[in-house]
């Protein structure tokens, strides 16, 4: 006799539905290999912790895979490290569904526990919502990418940007701190980007000469001070930026004819954005010992004034004078009563009662 399946017939001929076996009896069945009985709940929690242990293997080689090619595919760090994501994202959520299968949970039955949730705790999460919508735009408007020099205008603070994601921004600041900004403020904030296509970041300094001075020699020794500075671009072809075109070697211009002075203003590039106020104190320090044995003087401000025959007329009286020198007035050193200099009153013109002889 042959084996095979039995299939069960009805009274008219028809096969009869087979019974759907419950989750409980799934998993019971697949622990049924081992010599001893485990109960249902402890069954049901050994299930699911085979669950996310597979999906976490399977998570990590699906990465490991698609990693390279998702890489070439986009091109940009942020998406890549996106994409990435949403790949762990979706294994993770299979193995959720999964895992309400083997507790015989269905999504219809907690749709309504859901909503009811979410209402609860809708305005909580609205921030949150708001973040992933705003990392959304950062990635697609591409205002920084990862491992970009950024500033935060508002709190003057540098650093590097270190990661990307749909609800936040991580920053490696230069004093070697994290900051972890959401993108919801992030979109608000003025970022100044130091190397978003060029690395190179051009600086000014201003340095004020006085009018005695020599000003071609002045702006030749500032030139060369700032060229002998290192990651100060020397010279070369002009730099482009935009649509037009800067000199590459440190400049100095006639800026302004100032009150106290000339304003000149010398302009140079640094090659690391990272290196800007080590390398303006350099510059600046170079400029100081060049100008200091040339035939230039930084001026600063300062007034004369000059006094002549048209100038006026000041009246000055005796009192002001004794004040001015710092003695008493002449009309405090007499005697209030007699209008008698106190000099006057010797000893030889008191009587014993200690009073002033008439004579």
């Amino acid at each position: 006799m042959r084996s095979g399946h039995v299939r069960l017939f009805q009274g008219d001929g028809t096969a009869a539905p087979t019974p759907t076996e419950t989750p409980a009896e799934v998993t019971q069945t697949l622990f049924s290999w081992l010599p001893f009985h485990i109960p249902t709940w402890a069954a049901d929690l050994l299930a699911s912790i085979v669950v996310i242990a597979l999906a976490y293997g399977v998570s990590r080689l699906l990465v490991r895979l698609l990693g390279r090619r998702v890489a070439q595919q986009f091109r940009r760090p942020s998406l890549t490290r996106t994409v990435l994501r949403g790949i762990r994202v979706a294994v993770y959520i299979f193995a959720l569904l999964t895992i309400m299968g083997i507790y015989g949970l269905e999504i219809s039955d907690i749709g309504l526990s859901v909503a009811v949730f979410s209402a609860v705790i809708g305005v909580v999460v609205a921030p949150i919502v708001g973040s992933f919508i705003s990392g959304v735009f950062l990635l697609a408007d591409q205002p920084y990418e990862i491992g970009d020099m950024i500033e935060l205008a508002d709190r003057e603070q540098t650093g590097f940007v270190e990661d990307i994601t749909l609800r936040h921004t991580k920053v490696f600041t230069l004093d070697n701190t994290f900051l972890v900004i959401p993108n919801g403020s992030m979109r608000d904030r003025d970022v100044v980007n130091y190397s978003a296509e060029d690395p190179r970041t051009r600086l000014a300094l201003d340095v004020l000469v006085t009018y005695e001075s020599d000003i071609p020699e002045a702006r030749s020794l500032i030139e060369r001070a700032a060229r002998n500075v290192d990651n100060v671009i020397e010279g070369g072809p002009n730099i482009r930026v935009g649509a037009a075109r800067y000199p590459a070697a440190p400049t100095a211009y006639i800026n302004n004819f100032g009150d106290h002075g000339v304003l000149l203003t010398v302009r140079y590039w640094v090659t690391e954005p990272y290196k800007l106020l080590a390398t303006r104190s350099k510059v600046q320090t170079n400029v100081w010992d060049a100008l200091e044995d040339a035939d230039v003087e930084i001026a600063y401000p300062h007034s004369h004034l000059y006094f002549d025959e048209t100038s006026g007329e000041m009246q000055v009286s005796v009192e002001n004078r004794d004040r001015l020198a710092g003695r008493p007035p002449a009309d405090a050193a007499r005697d209030p009563e007699r209008d008698v200099p106190a000099d006057a009153q010797s000893s030889e013109d008191r009587d014993d009662g200690g009073e002033y002889r008439e004579g």
